[in-house]
């Protein structure tokens, strides 16, 4: 029995239909036709019920359905660690980082830690802070980097990072009068909704003193950066996200009138504390310190 039949197995009970499913393994369909045939031939059972252009499973193809499962992800897993040993790791941290931490601080304190721990594997999976709580509970990850606090109660929350929030415009401003809170907030619109904490406290405040203001929702912050540097409008932002646009003079940080700008924190999720975790969160917290 051959690994590749099972993996084909898994792939048509997906999809029913031995033509998608061709597809998605960049296989001609006879040869997942074949691969089907001689797994049947080798358990000696029907696996599946073929219907003009479709295929069902089997009674015996839905018993089998599981030991196969669970044979390609060990297969799947113990070569991936196989691969890792190959590579020098015998150690593997999975993290999930909301964007707006993948895209901003992480990189570089990355770049570091994997320079100090040469044998742990780091892999980074991006999803958005309202799904690494659960990314966390249900052991996808070890490590969870998020913008707001988990709803799940089965995880500790430690808060690592604290910054301050800066509202942030268009660098090459086409009026005379220097450009500040105020001129900013009713000559461009306040973009909105790029970040999963603040936004709802922040904006009631800004209508109180600014009722006229116009708003336009964008949510991803790299995409608010790039509109913000057209002129398109202007936001507040976690500093360490558009530190190197300000610094390469792209955007420019905004003097405050009116409005008390919020603080972005930043959280790390677990569950269970392993030695790679603890190792991560240590470092993470000395790193922070010097943002």
């Amino acid at each position: 029995m051959y690994i590749r039949w099972l993996q084909t197995f898994l792939i048509a009970t997906k999809h029913e239909n031995f033509r998608k499913t061709s597809e998605e393994l960049f296989l001609t369909q006879p040869a997942v036709t074949k691969h089907i045939k001689r797994l049947e031939e080798t358990l000696n059972i029907e696996l599946f019920e073929r219907k003009g252009k479709t295929v069902s499973l089997t009674t015996a193809g839905y018993k089998f359905l599981p030991y196969a499962s669970e044979i390609v992800e060990k297969y799947e897993q113990g070569m991936a660690n196989f691969e890792s040993w190959k590579q020098g790791y015998d150690q593997k941290l999975i993290i999930s980082a909301a964007p707006q931490i993948a895209s901003s601080f992480l990189p570089s304190l990355l770049r570091k830690f994997i320079d100090k721990n040469p044998s742990i594997e780091v892999i980074i999976n991006v999803v958005k802070s309202y799904d690494i709580g659960e990314e966390v509970s249900s052991g996808r990850a070890d490590l969870g980097l998020s913008r707001i606090r988990p709803l799940q109660t089965n995880i500790k929350t430690e808060l690592v990072h604290k910054e301050s929030v800066v509202l942030v415009g268009p660098k090459f401003h086409q009026e005379k009068t220097e450009l500040d809170e105020t001129t900013a907030l009713h000559k461009y619109r306040l973009i909105i909704d790029n970040h999963p904490d603040y936004w709802d406290l922040l904006l009631n405040d800004i209508k109180r003193h600014y009722p006229a203001v116009r708003t336009m929702t964008v949510n991803q912050v790299e995409a608010t950066k790039r509109f913000i540097e057209k002129g398109l409008g202007v936001s507040y932002l976690p500093l360490t996200m558009v530190k190197e646009e300000i610094n390469g003079e792209k955007l420019v940080k905004l003097n405050s009138i009116k409005i008390d700008a919020p603080i972005s924190c930043t959280y790390a999720l677990t569950k269970v504390e392993t030695n790679e975790v603890i190792t991560f969160i240590k470092f993470l917290k000395e790193a922070t310190n010097d943002l």
